[in-house]
Formats: structure tokens, C-alpha cells, sequence
């Protein structure tokens, strides 16, 4: 809560790791973009323990994988899922040799986005959001009239400016959310 309500936040990198770490599932699928290490292993395990998973795993993998019949096995039987079948189901986008290199990845990633409009970001994240679970001509009047609202800020000038004066975006000072 008090990442969410920080306006100088622009990224976050949250990291699991140990055997145990039990969060996995349910963390990595309300993650926007999702890297492991060679060594990671995802697994619906409430389902061992006489449990539905119910933190959003279940709402929210068939949306990250689009497979329903890979969600129900997994769900099913607490099957571990490998890093290189995560990266080709589509759970996670890239995988890392090792954790070092995987967090190094990340930081460098994070720091790309924070060197973006907060606005322009959140603005594509909503819009990205909306398009998954709506038809694309719902969607594209969707983002023309939140478009519309972004002309507000000074963002899409200086990011303008910024490319014709051919400047880093790291140091444009862009609006807060």
C-alpha cells in the first residue's frame, strides 16, 4: 500500500527465492512482466492441501497463459511447472542463467520504465488491461478517449522535445500520477 501510494515510485522489482517460497503463483501472475532464474519451479500447490488456491492464481493464469487445459492440470494436481515451460507457456518472459543475472535484468528494466512518462506508463498499462478483456474495437475507442484525457500533461511535449533534441528521457522531468 505504501508503494502504491508513492508518486516518486515509477517500478517495482520483487524477488521470491528458497524452496519454500509459497507466494509464487499467486505473486508472479499479478506481476506486469514476469523473468526467472534457470533454477525456478512454479506449482498450484493448495490443491495438496485440500484447498482451492483463492489469493488470484486461479483468476488470473488462464488470462497470463491463455491455455485453460495447462491451468486445469496444474491446478489440479500440483504439478511443478520448470522455468523452461514457464517461458514457453507464457508465465514468465524471459529466463536467467541464475538469480544474479535475473536481477540485474530486472533493475535495468525497472529503470528503463522509470525513465518513461508515469502517465504515458500507466495510461498503456490500463489500456493493455482493458484490450485483454474487451473486443478491439471496444478497446480502440477506449484508448482514443483516454488519449484524449492525456493531453492534460506537459508529458507528450517534452517527451516531443525531448526526441527532437535528441535527449535521454532519463532527464526530462515528466508529471506525477
Amino acid at each position: 500500500n505504501k508503494i502504491a501510494q508513492d508518486s516518486d515510485c515509477r517500478a517495482v522489482v520483487l524477488s521470491g527465492a528458497g524452496k519454500t517460497f509459497t507466494s509464487g503463483v499467486d505473486l508472479i501472475t499479478a506481476c506486469d512482466i514476469r523473468y526467472c532464474a534457470q533454477d525456478a519451479c512454479f506449482q498450484v500447490k493448495e490443491v495438496d492441501m485440500g484447498l482451492a488456491a483463492d489469493v488470484g492464481t486461479l483468476q488470473r493464469l488462464p488470462k497470463v497463459i491463455g491455455n485453460q487445459s495447462l491451468v486445469n492440470e496444474l491446478a489440479f494436481t500440483a504439478r511443478k511447472m520448470m522455468a523452461e515451460e514457464a517461458l514457453s507457456s507464457g508465465l514468465v518472459s524471459r529466463v536467467f542463467p541464475d538469480k544474479e543475472r535475473m536481477l540485474d535484468a530486472a533493475f535495468a528494466l525497472a529503470t528503463e520504465i522509470s525513465s518513461k512518462s508515469p502517465v504515458a506508463v500507466q495510461s498503456t498499462k490500463v489500456n493493455l488491461l482493458y484490450a485483454r478483456d474487451h473486443p478491439v474495437t471496444e478497446s480502440l475507442n477506449y484508448v482514443a478517449s483516454w488519449n484524449m484525457s492525456m493531453l492534460q500533461t506537459q508529458d507528450i511535449i517534452k517527451s516531443v522535445q525531448a526526441a527532437m533534441e535528441k535527449k535521454d528521457l532519463k532527464s526530462v522531468t515528466f508529471s506525477k500520477l
